[in-house]
């Protein structure tokens, strides 16, 4: 019995050391090297250099993002090390540091209070030197009078210094009321975000084991939903003889809870969330494409563009920027679908930037491009009396763009914002550059060729329209007009075409296309013309008008 209790302590005696060993832990802060960020999400790139003793430990990365996907965790280590496991945490105690936003409210408020202090040091001066005065306003003795000339002087200066007193005094109390209004609204602020939100922190914990004492890199990677980025392009043409110039840009938004400060920012098109599993070809079907878009389009700017765009024409509109208030945001917190190109794309970005935990969007320059173009006047005169300028751009289907907004510059002025859609484009992408003055279109009704009259049981209306264009530029102008000619739904209705002046005519749709060059100073007349006859005892609406809305008193 004795020699099986001596067994059993000399096991206990040789076992215990090597459990005794346990497992070290290791607290580890890091720096963000670089991200890449995707249209929605984005992927945080650590690294940090640690020396690792033998056996296992458990290096726990703190101070990280509340907001990542615990699945898209990758560590990369050595490879005299192993990793053995990976767990991730909230941690809802580590308040050692406030979050961005509150503290930036914080800091804001103790300047603010500062300053108010400061206001009241000067108003507590100013009573005490006013109470001083007051105190020794008497001057002379009992049995002594004062001279005239002395009792001005003093009656000059009271007046004169406690005036000025109380104009200093008025003034901080006007400054103490606007600080104390300002200092409320943070205080506000600061509460909505304390209640609204806990502080957390993300912890990842890695198990890892190295047979020697050893220096290794550990390199940390992690997804986050809650930032990504948008395109935005400045489109700049200098004349009509000279290409565009594309500046392509992206609006980079984070709401990470973790600043972003001076990294590398990679841009890519991809979808981070994609799965792992190869993917299958299936069957690719050809239909006719049918616009629909959402009522909640991010670049609220551009809806004039799209709506224009479904209801008229092919041909980009430009809201001019006396359309726009200050309330319109391009970057709104709703989504849509928009058209990316089938091959993700990828921009390495060479400068660095900071990028604040704010969800407000941030330029980042992307790239720009000096593309070939060709320029040309349109105008549908029935519709808007004004010519539009477009330029035609080729060359740009290597350039990964994305549709969205656009601001449009002519010759060094803002005209405005435009839409790029790459949605029906092929070889050519049409722009507008705004409305050009130079060139006038009028459309005017030749009363003399038009006429109504009754002839048996039908009543006939002829229609007569000259419209002639002008080109005051010094260059030679190619220029479009568009028209049309009504469409009959009924037999009971006849249409009869009478001159179109050489016009292109879909007979289907009515409309009518004249395309030529105008020299400088040169003009040119066409006439439309056309009948139409129905039924006298019926009406019909002849002319079209526009909805308007009047408010009437």
């Amino acid at each position: 019995m004795k020699h099986l209790f001596l067994i059993i302590s000399l096991s206990v005696f040789f076992i215990t050391p090597e459990f005794g060993q346990g497992i070290k832990e290791q607290k580890v802060k890091t720096e963000i090297n670089s991200v890449t960020v995707y249209l929605s999400g984005a992927e945080i790139h650590r690294n940090k250099m640690l020396n690792l003793k033998t056996g296992k430990t458990r290096l726990i990365f703190v101070n990280l993002s509340p907001k990542i996907n615990d699945k898209s965790v990758r560590i990369t280590t050595s490879k005299n090390v192993d990793l053995l496991g990976i767990t991730t945490k909230i941690n809802y105690l580590a308040n050692e540091i406030n979050a961005p936003r509150t503290k930036r409210l914080k800091d804001s408020l103790n300047l603010i209070t500062d300053k108010i202090q400061a206001v009241a040091d000067q108003s507590d001066a100013y009573n005490i030197e006013k109470k001083m005065l007051l105190a020794n306003i008497s001057i002379g003795g009992k049995d002594k009078g004062v001279s005239i000339t002395d009792l001005k002087q003093a009656s000059d200066f009271y007046r004169n210094r406690i005036t000025e007193i109380n104009t200093k005094l008025s003034k901080l109390k006007a400054r103490n009321k606007k600080m104390n209004t300002e200092f409320q609204k943070i205080k506000n602020q600061l509460a909505q975000l304390n209640s609204n939100s806990n502080y957390s922190r993300s912890e990842i914990s890695v198990l890892v084991s190295s047979g020697t004492t050893t220096s290794c890199k550990i390199e940390l990677k992690y997804l986050l939903n809650d930032a990504g980025w948008s395109p935005s392009y400045d489109i700049k043409a200098i004349d009509t003889d000279k290409p565009v110039k594309l500046e392509y840009k992206a609006k980079v938004y984070n709401n990470s809870d973790i600043d972003w400060k001076n990294i590398k920012i990679k841009l890519s098109t991809a979808d981070p969330n994609l799965s792992i599993t190869k993917p299958v070809l299936n069957p690719w079907y050809l239909k006719y494409k049918v616009y629909s878009y959402a009522n909640n389009i991010r670049y609220k700017k551009a809806e004039g563009y799209i709506q224009n765009k479904i209801q008229s024409s092919n041909i980009p509109s430009v809201i001019q920027e006396n359309q726009l208030s200050e309330e319109d945001d391009v970057f709104s917190n709703t989504y849509t679908e928009a058209e990316v190109p089938e091959l993700s794309a990828e921009f390495n970005i060479k400068k660095t930037y900071d990028i604040p935990s704010d969800d407000k969007p941030y330029i980042v320059d992307i790239n720009e491009y000096e593309l070939p173009a060709t320029y040309k006047d349109y105008a549908v005169t029935k519709l808007d009396k004004d010519v539009f300028l477009l330029a035609r751009i080729t060359g740009w289907q290597d350039l990964n763009l994305i549709e969205g907004p656009a601001n449009v510059y002519y010759a060094g002025t803002y005209l405005g914002q435009s839409f790029i859609d790459i949605r029906n484009v092929k070889d050519t992408l049409d722009l507008s550059l705004g409305r050009d003055g130079k060139v006038l279109v009028t459309r005017t009704k030749v009363k003399a060729y038009s006429s109504s009259k009754i002839i048996g049981t039908k009543r006939k209306e002829t229609m007569t329209y000259e419209l002639i264009a002008r080109n005051n530029r010094k260059t030679d102008i190619n220029l479009q007009i568009s028209d049309q000619i009504p469409i009959s739904q009924t037999d009971e209705i006849e249409v009869k075409v009478l001159n179109t002046s050489g016009a292109v005519m879909n007979e289907t749709t009515g409309k009518l296309k004249w395309e030529f060059k105008l020299k400088p100073g040169e003009t040119k007349k066409i006439t439309l013309s056309f009948e139409i006859k129905y039924p006298k005892n019926k009406e019909i609406q002849t002319e079209q008008r526009k909805q308007r809305q009047i408010r009437y008193f």
